[in-house]
């Protein structure tokens, strides 16, 4: 499948605010946190199957740089790395050359990747609405996003006010995101709700839905920048909610973990949550994405191990 196929497919339509779908929802977090623990140590995959699931993760992985020293040079070799994420010697030891499912950068440096993506169907995403915080009046936010679009976004990553979450004010954040999809235009949205500062399962559960409800592709966990970024037990909360939703509503929305994740086995373990709570269809780059660059160089030495049997020292693997 392509790197932008994202773009070719039905959109989630979003619908009114109904806090039916949410209020009076309750989870049960030890048992949240048992199920989430099960899926690392009831699954396992070796040689061909662990090679196979980390080149799918390869195609999920929103490749990023939110740095304040990022400079065109830095974009250009993120570029570089998404164009070829493999060493030459391990795409040609395994046949193949996967791309990654989009590059992410700040709105200034959009046209930079965009540019430097010319002609490969790699989709550039561009964080907006004030990230990390998002405490920025509204117009200015929903002008970042239509600046980022202009600059060629086709994924826009915005993030919720927290304390319309925090306050229960579910009215106000369905209206906010609403209002950041409409400036998205056709680029697709991911909603960041933070989970890391929403304090409560519950919290995490209904911000999910109403961002689902206002027209959000995607819900994505964290910026990255919290405190407490991705974990299993709030994506298994976020990844119920999406289910719940296509459930109701028979659209499709995306899930986005992002955050904290370094290594290969975190690759593994955010698709064995997909496979075993949506399916094979929740394992494109479509409809799932994993927001991490540093976990790409362990999945690349990891496949170098089963395509020569050693492990390479880690400054024979570019950085993403």
């Amino acid at each position: 499948m392509p790197a932008d196929t994202l773009r070719n497919q039905t959109r989630n339509p979003g619908m009114p605010l109904d806090t039916a779908m949410f209020e009076g929802h309750r989870i049960n977090r030890l048992a949240t946190e048992r199920r989430a623990a099960s899926l690392v140590s009831r699954r396992g995959v070796k040689k061909l199957h662990q090679a196979a699931w980390l080149v799918n993760a390869i195609r999920c992985i929103d490749l990023t740089t939110l740095a304040g020293d990022d400079t065109k040079g830095r974009v250009r070799r993120l570029c570089a790395k998404a164009r070829q994420p493999l060493a030459p010697r391990i795409a040609d030891a395994l046949g193949l050359n996967p791309t990654v499912g989009a590059v992410c950068v700040y709105p200034t440096m959009t046209r930079h990747a965009v540019h430097a993506l010319e002609g490969s169907g790699i989709p550039v995403a561009s964080v907006a609405t004030g990230f990390p915080a998002g405490l920025m009046p509204l117009r200015l936010r929903l002008e970042e996003i239509r600046y980022a679009v202009d600059e060629g976004a086709a994924e826009i990553d915005i993030v919720i006010t927290r304390e319309h979450a925090l306050r229960g004010d579910w009215s106000a954040l369905h209206d906010e995101i609403a209002a950041m999809r409409d400036a998205c235009g056709e680029a697709h949205m991911k909603a960041i709700l933070a989970t890391g500062d929403l304090q409560t399962f519950g919290n995490v559960y209904a911000a999910s839905m109403v961002a689902m409800q206002a027209g959000a592709d995607f819900i994505k966990t964290s910026t990255g920048k919290e405190g407490v970024n991705a974990t299993l037990p709030v994506s298994l909360v976020m990844v119920r909610a999406l289910r719940d939703y296509l459930d109701a509503t028979g659209h499709r929305v995306g899930f986005k973990p992002a955050g904290g994740m370094k290594t290969a086995k975190d690759a593994l373990n955010w698709q064995f949550l997909m496979r075993e709570e949506m399916g094979r269809d929740w394992l494109s780059p479509d409809l799932f994405r994993l927001g991490a660059s540093s976990m790409l160089a362990d999945i690349e030495r990891q496949l170098d191990h089963f395509a020569t049997g050693r492990y390479a020292a880690a400054h024979r693997h570019a950085i993403a």
